[in-house]
């Protein structure tokens, strides 16, 4: 008779204790301490889960959920993408006073919106969801482009074009690669005044498994509220947002440290 093989026994065992709880995601001491596991043995298991994808982690503190690759096997992968998004758009909305909101490609001409947090309160810039914007946004073509290869965004902005919104907006193929390099190293794209002359943007991209920009975390103010003097410090919360989606969903990030 075949005997159990302990490192598989383990990680099914892990799993069954991180899917008593999903979606909400259980700490790897809990895991550790419950199951009588070495703490290196556990740490071993749950980094092979989630190279498969069979497991996600915000980090030692943020504890462990099951993965997108398991979780697509049991046909829940976009419900669950879905909550984790809607709940770190409404925590983002929540801090900034501002709307948070994801867009995903909606062919190659446009973005359009998918879900959305609106924490904010008076008189706000606000969007629905299934708007559009156009391929050129600066913010969220940034955002999403700017991981991309150099000649596929040349290859699109020779078909598509790069509007000219504002006397602001950055136009020139040369001047666009600067601008596109300049965000990834930040991690998060801006736009003060070049979508409308009364508005800012901020934007950051959501990495799946295989390292692809698959959405875009965004938000829009009025210039006023959201300028050259603080647009660092929200675009840290707006990157940081997008790591979180990313991790919590067993993205692989390209974030440049």
């Amino acid at each position: 008779m075949a005997s159990d093989v302990p490192a598989v026994s383990n990680a099914v065992r892990l799993l069954e204790r991180i899917a008593r709880d999903w979606p909400e995601p259980v700490a790897s001491g809990v895991l550790i301490d419950e199951l009588e596991l070495n703490r290196s043995t556990c740490y071993n298991i749950l980094g092979t889960l989630q190279r498969a994808g069979w497991t996600a982690s915000r980090g030692d503190r943020g504890g462990w959920s099951l993965g997108p690759r398991l979780l697509a096997m049991a046909r829940v992968s976009e419900d669950w993408m879905s909550e984790i998004v809607q709940q770190e758009l409404d925590a983002l909305s929540q801090r900034i006073g501002f709307i948070a909101f994801a867009v995903q490609r909606h062919g190659q001409m446009a973005y359009s919106v998918l879900a959305k947090g609106d924490r904010g309160k008076g008189v706000r810039i606000t969007v629905g969801i299934g708007d559009t914007f156009p391929f050129s946004a600066p913010a969220i073509m940034r955002a999403f482009h700017a991981w991309s290869d150099p000649a596929e965004v040349d290859r699109l902005v020779t078909r598509y074009g790069v509007e000219k919104f504002t006397e602001e907006t950055v136009t020139s193929v040369g001047d666009l690669h600067d601008v596109l390099k300049a965000t990834r190293e930040r991690g998060y794209s801006k736009s003060i005044r070049e979508y409308d002359p009364g508005q800012s943007g901020v934007a950051a991209p959501v990495f799946d498994a295989q390292g692809r920009v698959s959405m875009v975390v965004c938000s829009l103010a009025f210039a006023s509220e959201l300028n050259e003097s603080n647009v660092e410090h929200y675009g840290d919360l707006i990157r940081e947002c997008g790591m979180r989606i990313t991790e919590r969903t067993g993205g692989a990030a390209k974030f440049v440290e």
